[in-house]
């Protein structure tokens, strides 16, 4: 996603500074010819010095992982909600005018098969449906608290993204589907609404140039289900899905053994999917910033093509 978006800013002629933790790893970025920075988004004082005569932050980072140790919490907790208070501290030492947060449609918790809008809120008498989940509504609820502090912030919510150079999971699971190589489905009821990477980025710079501060965008594609996905993988592709599903209460059973399967808390990645939908509606970007989300079968062979 942070590589589509300075793409974006780059082919209309911005000047883009991408703070980055390894520039080794982050050629794609530095050829369309943005300035790399090393950084770790750790201390407030140099962020705030890389802030300096910026005409507007985009802040992009965080962690998403489903199913982590119990181990790994603090540091995930740190990616999204420690780097979001730091980076919004360093953003008002900085004086900077203008700052879009890229929150996450996650925050809206199971839509229950109803595609919601910006007003709706998550009932938090019920459980977070994951850590990520949790640490990113925390990371939102940093946010807001700014706005109401009178920072000049726009937040926007993406939903589930796909697209080339996706290394997720999903991502994972349609390129498999497309190639034939997908051996079994599993947890293939839950509902996502699925955004073009380009698309979205479209979206964040929209939101940067006319967002208005203080306000949330959904940034979601079409409603669908990862089963339904697979199916038209594997359709472009020229192959069959695969016709062995595992049932949910099987996977209930092999939990505790999740760790032997390269899955040490699948009893969360259970909790988050199964039956569960991530439905947003996106009518109030489309209206305000012109947002529009490319079809599935469109948005999955400009994926493909460009593997």
């Amino acid at each position: 996603m942070g590589g589509a978006v300075v793409r974006a800013l780059r082919e209309r002629g911005d000047q883009v500074v991408a703070l980055v933790r390894d520039p080794r790893r982050a050629t794609g970025v530095a050829d369309t010819g943005a300035e790399l920075v090393e950084e770790d988004l750790s201390d407030v004082t140099r962020l705030t010095e890389a802030l300096r005569g910026a005409d507007a932050v985009i802040h992009a980072a965080g962690s998403y992982r489903i199913g982590i140790r119990r181990s790994e919490r603090g540091a995930m907790w740190d990616a999204n909600v420690g780097t979001t208070t730091r980076l919004l501290d360093a953003a008002e030492a900085a004086g900077t005018p203008r700052i879009v947060y890229v929150s996450t449609g996650n925050v809206y918790g199971n839509t229950r098969g109803v595609a919601v809008d910006e007003s709706y809120r998550r009932d938090l008498g019920e459980a977070f449906l994951s850590w990520y989940d949790e640490t990113k509504y925390g990371a939102h609820e940093v946010a807001e608290q700014r706005i109401a502090s009178g920072a000049p912030i726009v937040i926007v919510l993406p939903s589930q993204v796909y697209g080339p150079s996706d290394h997720s999971g999903f991502g994972e699971q349609l390129q498999l589907a497309r190639t034939g190589r997908l051996r079994y489905r599993a947890l293939d009821d839950v509902g996502v609404a699925l955004v073009h990477v380009d698309d979205l980025a479209a979206g964040i710079v929209a939101a940067l140039d006319r967002g208005r501060a203080g306000e949330g965008y959904n940034l979601a594609g079409p409603q669908t289900t990862l089963g339904d996905a697979i199916e038209l993988a594997a359709r472009i592709g020229g192959h069959r899905p695969p016709g062995i599903r595992l049932p949910t209460g099987l996977l209930a059973v092999m939990a505790p053994l999740g760790g032997l399967i390269g899955q040490p808390n699948l009893r969360e990645v259970i909790a988050a999917s199964a039956g569960v939908t991530y439905w947003l509606s996106s009518a109030k970007a489309t209206t305000e910033l012109g947002f529009v989300a490319r079809d599935l079968d469109t948005g999955f062979r400009d994926t493909f093509d460009a593997a």
